[in-house]
C-alpha cells in the first residue's frame, strides 16, 4: 500500500522499484485527491504494467485513515501479507523481500527499523536523531513495547494479525498510528521483528509531517500508558474489592 498526496514527482519511480524487487506483489495506491495528478499517473502505469490499483478518496484524510482503508480492502480481498510504505522514496523498496521474509518466518509484524544493528539514517542532524530515538524509547518504556523503532512506517503485517485488530478503533494518525498498531499487535500476542533499513530524506516533493502529528503521538502514548499500566490494574483492584 502506497498512500499518496501530491507525489507526482515520485510515484512512477516508486512503482517501478517495487516491481523490480517484488515482481509478484500487487500494489494499492491510496490517493487523497492529489491535485497534481498522482492518481492518474499511477493508473496509467498500472494499465501498462499491471498489478496496480488506485483507491481514490475525496480530500486529505490523513495517513492513518489511508492505511485503515487500504488494510480493510486488502483483508477483504484475501491477501496473506499487507505492506505499508511511503511513496516519497524514503523507504527503499530493496528492503521489501526482507520484510516479507520475516513475516513468512512467523512474525506477525515486521518493521523496517532505523535503530537496530545495520539500520541507518544518513544525513540527519544529531538533534533530529535525538528527538526520534527519545520518542521511540519513551513509547517503548511507557507501553512496555519491545520495539526500537515503533514510529517507523515501513512495515509488513501478517493478515492474521491485522484481522485481530479493530481498525475502526485505531484513531491516531502519523507516528501515533504506527505506535498504536504495533501496540495492538504486541497486546494480541503477536511477534514483532525488526529488519534493518537505510532511511533517507526525501529529495523531491514536500514532507507531509508536522509538529501537530508529533505532539499527538506523545499525548496518545502517555494516555495509553496511564490507561493500561495504572488505571487498568486500579480498576481490577476495585472490582475485586466489590462485595459479592
Amino acid at each position: 500500500m502506497l498512500p499518496t498526496y501530491n507525489e507526482a514527482e515520485n510515484i512512477v519511480e516508486v512503482l517501478g522499484l517495487v516491481r523490480d524487487n517484488v515482481p509478484d506483489a500487487d500494489v494499492l495506491v491510496v490517493d487523497d485527491g492529489s491535485p497534481d495528478g498522482t492518481a492518474d499517473l499511477a493508473e496509467a502505469w498500472g494499465a501498462e504494467h499491471g498489478q496496480v490499483s488506485v483507491l481514490r478518496r475525496e480530500g486529505k484524510g490523513g495517513l492513518g485513515s489511508a492505511y485503515r482503508a487500504g488494510f480493510a480492502q486488502g483483508l477483504e480481498q484475501g491477501y496473506d501479507i499487507l505492506i505499508e510504505m511511503d511513496s516519497d522514496l524514503q523507504h527503499d523498496p530493496v528492503s521489501l523481500p526482507a520484510l516479507i521474509g520475516a513475516v513468512e518466518d512467523g512474525a506477525a509484524l515486521a518493521i523496517g527499523s532505523r535503530y537496530v544493528p545495520g539500520g541507518e539514517v544518513p544525513g540527519w542532524k544529531w538533534s533530529r536523531h535525538f528527538i526520534s530515538q527519545a520518542g521511540n524509547r519513551y513509547a517503548g518504556f511507557v507501553l512496555n513495547l519491545p520495539v526500537k523503532d515503533a514510529t517507523a512506517g515501513f512495515r509488513a503485517y501478517a493478515a492474521t494479525a491485522l484481522a485481530k485488530i479493530d481498525l475502526n478503533g485505531v484513531k491516531a494518525d502519523g507516528y501515533g498510528f504506527q505506535v498504536e498498531m504495533a501496540y495492538f499487535v504486541h497486546w494480541n500476542g503477536g511477534t514483532i521483528a525488526e529488519v534493518p533499513i537505510v532511511f533517507r530524506d526525501r529529495t523531491r516533493g514536500t514532507s507531509k509531517m508536522s509538529y501537530k502529528i508529533v505532539v499527538e503521538a506523545l499525548i496518545l502514548v502517555t494516555w495509553w500508558g496511564v490507561r493500561d499500566r495504572i488505571l487498568g490494574p486500579l480498576r481490577r483492584f476495585v472490582l475485586r474489592r466489590q462485595p459479592r
